[in-house]
């Protein structure tokens, strides 16, 4: 399968949303989708690191970061974890660094920009909470799904159809 994105939109356009922002792929799976957990921080990703380290069950994390350029909500180990624990993909309304490894990795990342600047861990930011990511509310337990079209989210899972 090469897309995903226009099929959901064809058979389930009424279902869907898209998160219309000018997402950049940043991992080395390039379709990927799940049941959401959600992080909103800002410039700390010490929410993200403690997620990340559980187990994923193939669920995708969907970080509303603010949207800031300036520090890195996601980088190569925090990465390299959530593959270990079976994450499906990260989404940052932010920054991600490492981009190259990020690139080499069984896991989906799409975010808006790339930094080589990590963030200082405070121990700020909440979990499991209702966020909005451009424009469109995402609550935890909806479904994202991604690819190079874009990021659409559901209130429910969605058939998938494996094609090759």
């Amino acid at each position: 399968m090469h897309d995903l994105l226009p099929d959901l939109f064809d058979e389930f356009s009424e279902h869907l949303q898209l998160l219309a922002a000018d997402w950049r792929q940043f991992g080395g799976k390039r379709i990927f989708y799940g049941e959401v957990v959600t992080v909103s921080c800002f410039e700390d990703n010490s929410r993200v690191k403690e997620i990340l380290a559980t187990a994923g069950h193939g669920r995708v994390l969907v970080v509303d970061g603010g949207g800031s350029r300036r520090k890195a909500l996601l980088g190569d180990l925090i990465a390299k974890s959530a593959v270990d624990n079976g994450w499906a993909g990260v989404i940052i309304q932010g920054a991600v660094r490492d981009a190259g490894t990020l690139a080499t990795l069984p896991l989906g990342v799409q975010a808006l920009f790339a930094v080589p600047i990590k963030t200082e861990r405070r121990g700020l930011g909440d979990a499991g909470v209702t966020i909005s990511i451009a424009g469109v509310t995402v609550n935890p337990g909806d479904w994202i799904y991604a690819d190079d079209n874009g990021i659409a989210i559901s209130h429910d899972a969605l058939p998938i159809i494996e094609q090759d």
